[in-house]
């Protein structure tokens, strides 16, 4: 099959031998015209060695994301087999067991299909396709899919923010079978209600399933304050381990709705719970209650642009200092960020920042990344967006 070369700058090739798997089109000696994004090519080197190949993304500074370093490998339907069987078993020996049925089955780039996001809810999936590139192949990857998995329903969830950046509508909607407005899932032996059509991201923050069940030898007898707590699912796991109070707040009043449906699910007192539809910076200011025993604080991205870095950090220290100031001595923080431009580095400076300004002592106990079902390319830091750090404060 023929397949359009693309050579290589030889003082470039070093990030495509250590499997990095983005190539910017500054990397490349020229570009010819005429190439159609998903296109299959090849990348080789000035002396016509082959280093890799992957699909042609486009004329702007992404010219190609790469899947493959194996010259013998195909792309045709067998590819996209291989690949999510292969994402599928590694799940299936590190995170998959009677206690849960819901993770992610594909990590983009980490997985050997970048732009391709597959999240498995029991026997449905949420996909979302990323860019042109990968959405050319949909058709493949959803046959691949359901020949592998053989789901219920397909769902598809490409409502983010990176299609407006390569001028792209979004595309929500059924692509295969059916699905009930809600899926009952199980993770780590708890029940949750997951919103595939309209939930945040594709339904559920799996990301955090590790985070919420490290939560609970810190949750016994405490007051607990749960701050962007959408569905609840800290709360449960606090509530599970014993907590004396758990104060859930979000700003949609349809989130805090299935966080009180998913307390029920799991059998849990409900008269421990307190559910505020509120600003979770204006509850943090002007708190009704103070001297928490344990603090959650698990906001969405406040760094979507890596020119406002420095903005955003502002905001993760103000909410952290005002959680401090609420901590009783020796109470625990939980605190967040999936920011892919904040490094750990910088996540730590602030809050040692918020730690000063709130005359506190912070002891870090335990740090937290991404989960097994979220692997990470060794070469791939742009992937690393996750950090979520629990701490003492003193």
């Amino acid at each position: 099959m023929f397949m359009t070369k693309l050579i290589v700058n030889q003082n470039r090739v070093g990030p495509i031998l250590g499997r990095h798997p983005w190539v910017f089109s500054g990397a490349l000696k020229y570009v010819p015209e005429g190439l159609s994004c998903g296109q299959s090519v090849q990348l080789v080197d000035e002396t016509g060695h082959f280093l890799a190949q992957g699909y042609f993304n486009s004329y702007s500074q992404m010219a190609v994301r790469l899947w493959s370093w194996d010259e013998k490998e195909v792309i045709n339907d067998n590819f996209f087999v291989k690949r999510i069987t292969d994402a599928y078993k590694l799940r299936q020996d590190y995170v998959v067991d009677k206690n849960t049925d819901a993770y992610r089955l594909i990590n983009s780039e980490s997985d050997l299909l970048p732009g391709l996001v597959v999240d498995k809810y029991g026997n449905y999936l949420s996909v979302q396709f990323h860019n042109r590139g990968i959405e050319f192949w949909k058709h493949n990857i959803l046959d691949a899919l359901i020949k592998c998995l053989k789901p219920k329903g397909i769902y598809e969830r490409s409502d983010v923010g990176g299609r407006a950046r390569e001028q792209m509508e979004k595309e929500v909607g059924l692509l295969y079978g059916k699905l009930p407005k809600k899926v009952t899932i199980l993770e780590n032996g708890y029940k949750f209600v997951v919103d595939i059509i309209s939930g945040q991201k594709t339904g559920f923050f799996l990301d955090q399933r590790n985070k919420r069940q490290a939560l609970k030898k810190y949750s016994k007898n405490k007051r607990v304050l749960n701050c962007f707590s959408y569905t609840g699912g800290f709360s449960v796991y606090a509530l599970s381990a014993g907590a004396k109070k758990v104060i859930s707040v979000d700003a949609s009043e349809i989130a805090l709705k299935l966080a009180e449906e998913n307390i029920k699910l799991n059998k849990l007192d409900s008269k421990k719970c307190e559910f505020i539809s509120a600003d979770v910076k204006d509850y943090l200011y002007n708190p009704p209650e103070k001297d928490f025993d344990l603090i959650i604080l698990d906001p969405p991205a406040f760094v979507k642009d890596r020119h406002k870095i420095r903005e955003g950090l502002q905001g993760y220290r103000k909410i952290n200092e005002a959680a401090l100031r609420l901590l009783s001595p020796n109470g625990i923080l939980v605190t967040a960020s999936c920011s892919a431009h904040v490094s750990m580095m910088d996540f730590r400076h602030m809050l040692s920042e918020a730690a000063g300004r709130a005359g506190r002592v912070v002891q870090i106990l335990e740090v937290y990344t991404h989960g097994i079902d979220h692997p990470e390319l060794a070469a791939f830091t742009e992937g690393e967006y996750l950090k979520c750090i629990f701490a003492r404060v003193m």
